[in-house]
Protein backbone atom coordinates (compact mmCIF):
# COMPACT_ATOMS: atom_id res chain seq x y z
CA UNK A 1 0.00 0.00 0.00
CA UNK A 2 2.87 2.23 0.65
CA UNK A 3 3.94 2.04 -2.55
CA UNK A 4 1.33 3.95 -3.93
CA UNK A 5 2.89 6.66 -2.62
CA UNK A 6 6.45 6.42 -3.50
CA UNK A 7 7.49 9.12 -6.34
CA UNK A 8 7.54 7.48 -9.29
CA UNK A 9 10.70 6.71 -11.30
CA UNK A 10 12.30 9.49 -13.41
CA UNK A 11 12.11 8.97 -16.79
CA UNK A 12 15.82 7.82 -17.53
CA UNK A 13 14.83 8.26 -21.69
CA UNK A 14 14.26 12.22 -21.21
CA UNK A 15 16.46 15.04 -21.43
CA UNK A 16 16.45 16.35 -17.68
CA UNK A 17 15.93 19.72 -16.57
CA UNK A 18 19.49 21.41 -15.25
CA UNK A 19 18.90 21.22 -10.98
CA UNK A 20 18.17 24.98 -9.85
CA UNK A 21 21.35 25.07 -7.85
CA UNK A 22 23.63 23.17 -10.82
CA UNK A 23 26.07 25.00 -12.29
CA UNK A 24 25.85 28.25 -14.39
CA UNK A 25 27.09 26.49 -17.15
CA UNK A 26 23.95 23.97 -17.38
CA UNK A 27 21.69 26.56 -15.94
CA UNK A 28 22.36 28.74 -19.20
CA UNK A 29 21.97 25.78 -21.47
CA UNK A 30 19.45 26.99 -24.28
CA UNK A 31 16.30 24.90 -24.79
CA UNK A 32 15.75 26.37 -28.36
CA UNK A 33 17.62 26.81 -31.74
CA UNK A 34 17.18 30.50 -31.39
CA UNK A 35 18.94 30.26 -28.01
CA UNK A 36 21.70 28.36 -29.12
CA UNK A 37 24.84 30.51 -29.68
CA UNK A 38 27.22 30.37 -32.41
CA UNK A 39 27.32 27.46 -35.26
CA UNK A 40 25.33 29.57 -38.21
CA UNK A 41 27.26 27.46 -40.36
CA UNK A 42 25.28 24.39 -39.21
CA UNK A 43 22.29 26.26 -37.62
CA UNK A 44 21.18 28.76 -40.12
CA UNK A 45 17.85 29.29 -41.20
CA UNK A 46 16.90 27.07 -44.40
CA UNK A 47 20.24 24.49 -42.90
CA UNK A 48 19.92 20.70 -43.38
CA UNK A 49 20.70 20.16 -40.06
CA UNK A 50 18.09 22.66 -38.59
CA UNK A 51 15.65 21.22 -40.72
CA UNK A 52 16.00 17.99 -39.78
CA UNK A 53 15.84 18.77 -36.25
CA UNK A 54 12.72 20.94 -36.53
CA UNK A 55 10.86 18.49 -38.69
CA UNK A 56 11.84 16.37 -35.67
CA UNK A 57 13.29 13.59 -38.27
CA UNK A 58 16.82 13.49 -37.46
CA UNK A 59 19.54 11.36 -38.87
CA UNK A 60 22.50 9.63 -36.94
CA UNK A 61 25.81 12.37 -36.70
CA UNK A 62 28.94 12.60 -35.63
CA UNK A 63 29.23 16.20 -33.39
CA UNK A 64 32.96 17.71 -33.84
CA UNK A 65 34.41 20.62 -31.97
CA UNK A 66 36.19 21.45 -29.00
CA UNK A 67 34.76 21.41 -25.50
CA UNK A 68 31.94 23.90 -24.81
CA UNK A 69 31.05 24.42 -27.95
CA UNK A 70 27.05 23.20 -27.74
CA UNK A 71 27.80 19.25 -28.29
CA UNK A 72 25.84 18.20 -25.76
CA UNK A 73 22.94 20.75 -25.81
CA UNK A 74 22.34 20.26 -29.46
CA UNK A 75 22.07 16.52 -28.87
CA UNK A 76 19.40 16.97 -26.20
CA UNK A 77 17.45 20.18 -28.31
CA UNK A 78 17.27 16.89 -31.26
CA UNK A 79 15.65 14.66 -29.10
CA UNK A 80 12.79 16.96 -27.87
CA UNK A 81 12.03 18.18 -31.12
CA UNK A 82 11.72 15.03 -32.07
CA UNK A 83 10.04 13.87 -29.28
CA UNK A 84 12.85 10.50 -28.48
CA UNK A 85 14.08 8.91 -25.61
CA UNK A 86 17.18 10.51 -24.97
CA UNK A 87 19.94 7.68 -23.81
CA UNK A 88 23.06 9.47 -22.95
CA UNK A 89 26.43 7.17 -22.40
CA UNK A 90 30.06 8.36 -22.25
CA UNK A 91 32.73 5.90 -23.73
CA UNK A 92 35.03 7.32 -21.16
CA UNK A 93 33.23 4.51 -18.51
CA UNK A 94 31.13 2.74 -20.69
CA UNK A 95 31.17 -0.44 -22.75
CA UNK A 96 29.49 -2.96 -24.87
CA UNK A 97 27.49 -4.57 -22.15
CA UNK A 98 25.68 -0.42 -21.52
CA UNK A 99 25.56 -0.53 -25.07
CA UNK A 100 23.57 -3.31 -25.33
CA UNK A 101 21.41 -2.24 -22.38
CA UNK A 102 20.77 1.05 -24.25
CA UNK A 103 20.16 -1.03 -27.67
CA UNK A 104 17.74 -3.64 -25.73
CA UNK A 105 15.43 -0.70 -24.60
CA UNK A 106 15.07 1.06 -27.77
CA UNK A 107 14.06 -2.24 -29.28
CA UNK A 108 10.91 -2.03 -26.17
CA UNK A 109 10.26 1.57 -26.87
CA UNK A 110 10.21 0.64 -30.70
CA UNK A 111 7.55 -1.99 -30.24
CA UNK A 112 5.51 1.34 -28.71
CA UNK A 113 6.38 3.40 -31.43
CA UNK A 114 8.75 5.63 -29.49
CA UNK A 115 12.08 6.80 -30.77
CA UNK A 116 15.31 6.60 -29.24
CA UNK A 117 18.22 8.98 -29.65
CA UNK A 118 21.72 7.70 -28.46
CA UNK A 119 24.10 10.14 -26.70
CA UNK A 120 27.22 8.88 -27.10
CA UNK A 121 29.98 11.44 -25.97
CA UNK A 122 33.89 10.95 -26.66
CA UNK A 123 33.02 8.54 -28.87
CA UNK A 124 36.76 8.54 -29.99
CA UNK A 125 37.39 6.84 -26.64
CA UNK A 126 35.45 3.26 -27.91
CA UNK A 127 37.66 0.68 -29.97
CA UNK A 128 36.69 -0.66 -33.19
CA UNK A 129 35.03 -3.83 -31.88
CA UNK A 130 33.10 -1.75 -29.51
CA UNK A 131 32.22 1.00 -32.56
CA UNK A 132 31.35 -2.08 -34.65
CA UNK A 133 28.52 -3.10 -31.92
CA UNK A 134 26.73 0.10 -32.96
CA UNK A 135 25.99 -0.91 -36.58
CA UNK A 136 23.18 -3.36 -36.87
CA UNK A 137 21.50 -0.88 -34.55
CA UNK A 138 22.37 2.23 -36.64
CA UNK A 139 21.54 0.86 -39.98
CA UNK A 140 18.85 -0.69 -38.81
CA UNK A 141 17.14 2.54 -37.77
CA UNK A 142 16.79 1.07 -33.97
CA UNK A 143 18.44 4.68 -32.28
CA UNK A 144 19.72 7.48 -33.94
CA UNK A 145 22.95 7.75 -32.80
CA UNK A 146 24.22 11.08 -32.56
CA UNK A 147 28.01 11.00 -30.91
CA UNK A 148 30.47 13.76 -29.75
CA UNK A 149 33.78 13.89 -30.26
CA UNK A 150 37.04 16.67 -29.79
CA UNK A 151 38.61 14.18 -31.99
CA UNK A 152 38.98 14.13 -36.17
CA UNK A 153 36.11 11.14 -36.40
CA UNK A 154 37.96 10.73 -39.80
CA UNK A 155 40.79 9.70 -37.82
CA UNK A 156 39.20 7.92 -34.77
CA UNK A 157 35.74 6.36 -35.86
CA UNK A 158 35.65 3.75 -38.00
CA UNK A 159 34.62 3.94 -41.68
CA UNK A 160 31.74 1.75 -41.31
CA UNK A 161 30.51 3.66 -39.15
CA UNK A 162 31.14 7.35 -40.69
CA UNK A 163 29.53 5.74 -43.49
CA UNK A 164 25.88 5.63 -41.53
CA UNK A 165 26.00 9.20 -40.31
CA UNK A 166 26.95 12.52 -41.25
CA UNK A 167 29.77 13.88 -39.42
CA UNK A 168 29.10 17.91 -38.55
CA UNK A 169 32.28 20.08 -37.40
CA UNK A 170 31.28 22.54 -34.73
CA UNK A 171 33.50 25.62 -34.05
CA UNK A 172 34.66 27.34 -31.12
CA UNK A 173 32.49 30.63 -30.12
CA UNK A 174 33.86 34.16 -30.99
CA UNK A 175 34.51 36.21 -27.93
CA UNK A 176 31.73 38.31 -28.91
CA UNK A 177 29.55 35.04 -28.97
CA UNK A 178 31.14 34.38 -25.43
CA UNK A 179 30.66 37.47 -23.73
CA UNK A 180 26.88 37.49 -24.91
CA UNK A 181 26.39 34.96 -22.91
CA UNK A 182 28.03 35.88 -20.22
CA UNK A 183 25.53 39.37 -20.61
CA UNK A 184 22.76 37.20 -20.53
CA UNK A 185 23.21 35.03 -17.59
CA UNK A 186 24.09 38.37 -15.31
CA UNK A 187 20.55 39.69 -16.99
CA UNK A 188 19.01 36.36 -15.94
CA UNK A 189 20.31 36.74 -11.77
CA UNK A 190 23.41 35.01 -12.28
CA UNK A 191 25.50 37.69 -10.66
CA UNK A 192 23.20 37.59 -7.21
CA UNK A 193 23.64 41.63 -6.62
CA UNK A 194 27.33 41.54 -7.81
CA UNK A 195 28.48 43.94 -10.24
CA UNK A 196 30.69 42.60 -13.00
CA UNK A 197 32.82 45.37 -14.91
CA UNK A 198 33.06 45.36 -18.73
CA UNK A 199 36.57 44.78 -19.09
CA UNK A 200 36.56 41.73 -17.04
CA UNK A 201 33.68 40.08 -18.69
CA UNK A 202 35.54 40.75 -21.75
CA UNK A 203 38.55 39.38 -20.44
CA UNK A 204 37.02 35.94 -19.20
CA UNK A 205 35.25 35.76 -22.97
CA UNK A 206 38.93 36.31 -24.82
CA UNK A 207 40.70 34.03 -22.38
CA UNK A 208 37.66 31.25 -22.18
CA UNK A 209 39.42 29.57 -25.71
CA UNK A 210 35.81 30.10 -27.17
CA UNK A 211 34.78 27.39 -24.63
CA UNK A 212 30.85 28.64 -23.33
CA UNK A 213 31.20 26.56 -20.30
CA UNK A 214 34.32 27.40 -19.02
CA UNK A 215 33.66 30.91 -19.62
CA UNK A 216 30.25 30.71 -17.36
CA UNK A 217 32.07 28.51 -14.65
CA UNK A 218 34.48 31.53 -14.52
CA UNK A 219 32.26 33.72 -14.00
CA UNK A 220 30.07 32.29 -11.59
CA UNK A 221 33.25 31.69 -9.49
CA UNK A 222 33.93 35.01 -9.90
CA UNK A 223 30.69 36.37 -8.61
CA UNK A 224 30.39 34.37 -5.68
CA UNK A 225 33.80 34.84 -4.46
CA UNK A 226 33.42 39.15 -4.60
CA UNK A 227 29.97 38.35 -2.70
CA UNK A 228 31.81 36.94 -0.21
CA UNK A 229 34.46 39.00 0.35
CA UNK A 230 31.83 42.16 0.35
CA UNK A 231 29.04 40.62 2.13
CA UNK A 232 26.56 40.07 -0.43
CA UNK A 233 27.48 43.01 -2.67
CA UNK A 234 30.69 44.14 -5.00
CA UNK A 235 31.67 44.10 -8.08
CA UNK A 236 33.85 41.84 -10.24
CA UNK A 237 37.17 43.12 -11.84
CA UNK A 238 39.54 41.79 -13.78
CA UNK A 239 41.96 41.07 -11.05
CA UNK A 240 38.80 38.85 -9.47
CA UNK A 241 38.45 37.33 -13.34
CA UNK A 242 41.70 36.78 -13.24
CA UNK A 243 42.04 34.77 -10.01
CA UNK A 244 38.98 33.01 -10.93
CA UNK A 245 39.87 31.74 -14.62
CA UNK A 246 43.39 31.63 -13.39
CA UNK A 247 45.14 33.19 -16.15
CA UNK A 248 47.09 36.22 -16.49
CA UNK A 249 45.91 39.39 -18.93
CA UNK A 250 47.66 39.77 -21.71
CA UNK A 251 48.17 43.24 -22.72
CA UNK A 252 47.37 42.69 -26.37
CA UNK A 253 44.79 44.26 -28.77
CA UNK A 254 44.90 41.93 -32.08
CA UNK A 255 41.87 44.49 -33.11
CA UNK A 256 44.20 47.89 -32.75
CA UNK A 257 47.29 49.21 -33.42
CA UNK A 258 49.24 46.50 -30.84
CA UNK A 259 48.16 44.48 -33.89
CA UNK A 260 50.56 45.88 -35.72
CA UNK A 261 53.06 47.01 -33.01
CA UNK A 262 53.76 43.33 -31.96
CA UNK A 263 54.12 42.32 -34.93
CA UNK A 264 56.82 44.37 -35.96
CA UNK A 265 58.84 43.79 -32.68
CA UNK A 266 58.34 40.35 -33.34
CA UNK A 267 60.17 40.50 -36.97
CA UNK A 268 62.72 43.29 -35.98
CA UNK A 269 63.77 41.03 -32.69
CA UNK A 270 64.03 37.98 -35.12
CA UNK A 271 66.02 40.21 -37.60
CA UNK A 272 68.30 41.03 -34.65
CA UNK A 273 69.22 37.74 -33.57
CA UNK A 274 67.79 38.63 -29.89
CA UNK A 275 65.41 35.07 -29.34
CA UNK A 276 64.36 36.22 -25.95
CA UNK A 277 62.76 39.38 -27.45
CA UNK A 278 61.62 37.37 -30.24
CA UNK A 279 60.03 34.54 -28.42
CA UNK A 280 58.32 37.25 -25.77
CA UNK A 281 56.74 39.14 -28.53
CA UNK A 282 55.41 35.82 -30.33
CA UNK A 283 54.10 34.28 -27.00
CA UNK A 284 52.47 37.51 -26.24
CA UNK A 285 50.62 37.84 -29.43
CA UNK A 286 49.35 33.75 -29.24
CA UNK A 287 47.97 34.41 -25.38
CA UNK A 288 46.64 37.37 -26.58
CA UNK A 289 44.56 35.67 -29.17
CA UNK A 290 46.20 36.58 -32.35
CA UNK A 291 45.55 34.29 -35.61
CA UNK A 292 48.41 31.91 -35.44
CA UNK A 293 47.94 32.00 -39.64
CA UNK A 294 48.70 35.37 -39.41
CA UNK A 295 51.86 34.81 -37.75
CA UNK A 296 52.92 32.33 -40.00
CA UNK A 297 52.31 34.29 -42.84
CA UNK A 298 54.72 37.12 -41.41
CA UNK A 299 57.08 34.80 -41.08
CA UNK A 300 57.16 33.26 -44.77
CA UNK A 301 57.44 37.31 -45.41
CA UNK A 302 60.78 37.48 -43.21
CA UNK A 303 62.18 34.52 -44.34
CA UNK A 304 62.10 35.54 -48.12
CA UNK A 305 62.58 39.46 -47.82
CA UNK A 306 65.04 39.60 -44.33
CA UNK A 307 66.66 35.98 -44.40
CA UNK A 308 66.63 35.64 -48.07
CA UNK A 309 69.96 34.02 -49.50
CA UNK A 310 71.74 34.72 -46.57
CA UNK A 311 70.16 31.58 -45.79
CA UNK A 312 68.39 29.04 -48.30
CA UNK A 313 66.92 26.89 -45.74
CA UNK A 314 64.79 29.20 -44.06
CA UNK A 315 62.20 29.78 -46.72
CA UNK A 316 60.83 25.64 -47.38
CA UNK A 317 61.03 26.07 -43.51
CA UNK A 318 58.93 29.02 -42.68
CA UNK A 319 56.40 27.03 -45.33
CA UNK A 320 56.62 23.75 -44.06
CA UNK A 321 55.54 25.98 -40.54
CA UNK A 322 52.78 27.57 -41.91
CA UNK A 323 51.32 24.48 -43.93
CA UNK A 324 51.74 22.92 -39.92
CA UNK A 325 49.51 25.67 -38.33
CA UNK A 326 47.22 25.64 -41.43
CA UNK A 327 46.04 21.82 -40.87
CA UNK A 328 47.11 21.36 -37.72
CA UNK A 329 46.35 24.78 -35.57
Amino acid sequence: MDQLFEPEPPDEGRPGAPPADGPLAARMRPTTLNEFVGQEHLLGEGSALRTAIESGRPHSMVLYGPPGTGKTTLARMTAEHADAAFEELSAVNAGRPEVREVIARARERRRGGRPTIFFLDEIHRFNKAQQDALLPAVEEGLVTLIGATTENPYFEVNSALLSRTQVYELHALSAADVEGLLRRALDDGAGGGVTVDDDALAFLAARSGGDARSALNALELACETAARASEGAGSVTVTDAEDAMQRKAVLYDKGGDQHFDFISAWIKSTRGSDPDASLYYLAAMLEGGEDPRYIARRMIVLASEDVGNADPKALPLAIAAAHAVEHIG
